[in-house]
C-alpha cells in the first residue's frame, strides 16, 4: 500500500469523515497579529535559553558543551544579509557536487552528499513519521546536514528556516524565498493549465481529501536550482487528480529529472499560517497532542503537511522523497523552531524525562511495535553523524547541539 495511502488510513480514526479541507482551529486574531504574536513568542523563548546559558557558566562545575560563545542562531530567510543568503546557496550547491558515501550497491541513484540524505529519509521514512521520534529524528537530521554544509563546503552561518506564516500573507511567489531571485531558494515551477485539484486517498479507496492546484507543476524555471537534478524516487509522488507516481525500478534506482514545484499560496494560508501555528504550540498540552497536531489530523494536513504540500511538485509533494527539494531544511527548520518554543513554554516536562516523548517505533503503529523511549537512538545511516539517544536530542543546547532560533 502506497505510503500516503496508509497515512490517511490511520488518521482516519480522528475525524468522522474526510471532506473537502478546511482552515484548522486557529488563535482568532488577524495574520499580521498572529505573526506579530509568533514573534514575541520566539523572542521570549530566544531570552529564557540565553539567561539559562548565563547562570550555567556563572555556576561553573565543569565546563559546559553549549556556551553563549559557541551559540548558533538560526534565523529566517528574510533576515539574512545578500551575501549570507549566496553562502548558503553555494553551500548547497556544493554539497550537490560532492561524491555520495552511500554503497552504491545499496542505493544506485545516489550520486552526491546530498542524495546521501534525500537516500537516509528514503530508508528510514516508515520509522520516522507518526511515530515517537518523528521530531527528534528530523531535528538531528537537519543538525546533521547544516554541520555537512559548515564542515564539507564551509558554510559560515547557521541553518535558515522558513517561517510559513509570512508566505502566507506575502504569497509564496512574491517572498524572499520563492521569488526565483539569485539570492531565493529558487522559484515556481513553469506553469501547467488546466491541472484538476489535487486529491489525496482515492488510489486507496479512501473518501477524498481535495487541495487546490498551485500557480506551476512543471519544472523551475528560476533561481540557483533551476538546473538541479533530483536523482532518487518518486516513491509515493501524488499528482493533481488523485493520481500517484512511483519509480518502477525502486525508490532507490538512478532516475534524474528536473525539480519540479507547483507553488500553492492558499494551501499555505489555510494550513500553516501564523494563526495555525500559534494554535499548534499553545493549545496541547503533551507531547501526543502537540506532534498529532503538527503532522496533521484529517482533514487538517497541519503545519507540516502545510508546509510540504503548499510547496508540492516532484519531489516536494514525495513523503518519501521530499528532503530532494532545497526548501525542505528550511520547512524543517521551522517544523524545530515550533517544538523549540513549544518545549520551553514548560522545559522540566517537554525537554526531560520520560513526558517529552509519546508514541510508537513505527508509522501509526503499523505494523504494531514498542513504545518510543527516550532511551532509543535515531541515527542518519550514511548521510552523517553517529547514533544518539532521543534524550540527548530534546534540548538544542545540550547534546550534540548548541542553537537556537530568532
Amino acid at each position: 500500500m502506497r505510503a500516503t495511502s496508509l497515512m490517511l488510513i490511520g488518521l482516519q480514526a480522528a475525524s468522522t469523515a474526510l471532506a473537502a479541507p478546511q482552515a484548522p482551529d486557529a488563535v482568532p486574531l488577524d495574520p499580521q497579529q498572529a505573526l506579530a504574536q509568533l514573534e514575541t513568542l520566539g523572542n521570549a523563548t530566544f531570552t529564557d535559553i540565553q539567561e539559562e546559558l548565563e547562570v550555567l557558566e556563572k555556576r561553573g562545575g565543569g565546563q559546559p558543551k553549549c556556551t553563549l560563545s559557541r551559540l548558533q542562531i538560526r534565523r529566517e530567510w528574510n533576515l539574512l544579509s545578500t551575501w549570507e543568503k549566496k553562502d548558503y546557496i553555494r553551500a548547497v550547491k556544493c554539497l550537490q557536487s560532492k561524491p555520495a558515501k552511500t554503497p552504491s550497491s545499496l542505493v544506485p541513484g545516489a550520486k552526491s552528499r546530498y542524495d546521501d540524505f534525500i537516500a537516509t529519509h528514503i530508508n528510514q521514512t516508515m520509522t520516522i513519521h507518526w511515530t515517537g521520534n518523528f521530531l527528534s529524528w528530523h531535528r538531528y537530521y537537519t543538525w546533521l546536514y547544516e554541520k555537512a554544509l559548515q564542515d564539507e563546503c564551509g558554510y559560515q552561518g547557521s541553518q535558515p528556516y522558513w517561517n510559513w506564516g509570512l508566505t502566507a500573507i506575502q504569497g509564496m511567489e512574491n517572498s524572499a524565498i520563492f521569488d526565483g531571485s539569485d539570492t531565493s531558494m529558487s522559484g515556481n515551477g513553469a506553469f501547467i493549465p488546466n491541472k484538476p485539484d489535487l486529491i489525496l486517498g482515492v488510489s486507496a479507496g479512501l473518501p477524498p481529501v481535495y487541495l487546490p492546484a498551485g500557480t506551476g507543476g512543471g519544472c523551475v524555471t528560476s533561481g540557483p536550482f533551476k538546473n538541479m537534478s533530483v536523482n532518487l524516487g518518486p516513491v509515493s509522488l501524488d499528482l493533481p487528480g488523485g493520481l500517484n507516481e512511483q519509480n518502477p525500478n525502486g525508490p532507490f534506482a538512478y532516475n534524474p529529472r528536473c525539480l519540479k514545484r507547483d507553488l500553492t499560496t492558499a494551501i499555505n494560508q489555510m494550513f500553516a499560517n501564523a494563526s495555525a501555528t500559534l494554535s499548534t504550540i499553545l493549545q496541547p498540552q503533551n507531547i501526543l497532542d502537540f506532534q498529532t497536531t503538527l503532522q496533521g489530523n484529517m482533514p487538517n494536513i497541519g503545519v507540516h503537511g502545510g508546509g510540504h504540500f503548499a510547496l508540492g511538485g516532484d519531489p516536494g509533494r514525495d513523503f518519501f522523497v521530499s528532503p530532494g527539494d532545497p526548501a525542505f531544511y528550511l520547512h524543517h527548520g521551522m517544523i524545530d523552531r515550533v517544538w523549540w518554543i513549544w518545549q520551553q513554554l514548560d522545559p522540566q516536562t517537554r525537554t526531560k524525562g520520560a513526558s517529552a516523548v509519546a508514541g510508537t517505533n513505527t508509522f501509526l503503529n503499523n505494523p504494531p511495535s514498542a513504545d518510543t523511549t527516550i532511551e532509543d537512538y535515531v541515527n542518519a545511516g550514511y548521510a552523517a553523524g553517529s547514533p544518539k539517544k532521543i534524550k540527548e536530542l530534546l534540548s538544542t543546547t545540550a547534546g550534540p547541539f548548541c542553537y537556537v532560533y530568532l
